[in-house]
C-alpha cells in the first residue's frame, strides 16, 4: 500500500511530457487504489460483521450471567425465608434422642440416619406420630372399656336394685305373715 501511494506521488512530480504514459500509468495506479479500497472496505465489514456477532454472544453471556444472578438471589431470599419459618413441629414435644433411640425401629435409627439431622428429624416426627396415633387408639379402647363398664355396673346396679326391692317386699310379706302368725298364736 506505501509503495502504491510512493508511487502515486512520483507519478505527480514526474515532469515528462508523454500524457499518454501518465494516463495509462494513473489509470493503472487508480485501479490498484480502487482495488486496495473495495479490499479495505471488505475487510471492515467482514470485521464489524464479526464484532457484531462477538458483541451480541457476548451480550447473550452477559444477559445469563445477570439472569442467573437474580436466580442465585431470588434462591438465597427463599432459603432465608425456609430458615426463618417458624413451623410447627417446633413446639411438638419429641421423645428425647435417646429414647428415640431406644424406643424406634431399627429402620429409623440407622447410623446413616443418626449422621444426617434432617433425615433424622424425619424419622422422629413420624415416629412421634406413629406413637400418638397408637396412644390415642389406645385411649379409645380404654375409653370404650369404661363405657362397656359403665354399662355393666348400670346394669348390675339395675339388677341389684329389683332384687332389694323384692328383698324389701318378701320382708315385709313375712313380717306381714309373722304379724297374722303370731295373731293366730296368740289366739291359741
Amino acid at each position: 500500500m506505501s509503495d502504491l501511494i510512493q508511487q502515486l506521488r512520483d507519478l505527480v512530480h514526474d515532469k515528462s511530457n508523454d500524457h499518454e504514459a501518465l494516463l495509462i500509468r494513473s489509470n493503472s495506479l487508480f485501479s490498484c487504489l480502487k482495488s486496495l479500497n473495495r479490499t479495505a472496505n471488505l475487510a471492515t465489514r467482514a470485521t464489524k460483521e464479526e464484532t457484531a456477532v462477538a458483541r451480541q454472544e457476548m451480550d447473550q453471556a452477559h444477559l445469563g450471567l445477570q439472569n442467573l444472578l437474580y436466580e442465585k438471589r431470588h434462591l438465597e431470599r427463599e432459603i432465608e425465608k425456609c430458615r426463618q419459618f417458624a413451623s410447627v413441629y417446633q413446639e411438638v414435644p419429641l421423645y428425647t434422642l435417646e429414647e428415640f433411640v431406644e424406643l424406634a425401629p431399627e429402620e429409623a435409627r440407622t447410623p446413616d440416619v443418626l449422621a444426617d439431622e434432617h433425615q433424622l428429624m424425619l424419622n422422629r416426627l413420624s415416629f412421634e406420630l406413629a406413637e400418638r396415633q397408637r396412644l390415642d387408639q389406645r385411649k379409645r379402647e380404654l375409653l370404650q372399656a369404661k363405657e362397656d363398664l359403665l354399662k355393666e355396673s348400670k346394669a348390675k346396679l339395675s339388677t341389684l336394685e329389683s332384687v332389694k326391692t323384692q328383698i324389701e317386699m318378701l320382708a315385709k310379706t313375712a313380717t306381714d305373715i309373722q304379724k297374722k302368725v303370731d295373731e293366730l298364736c296368740s289366739q291359741q
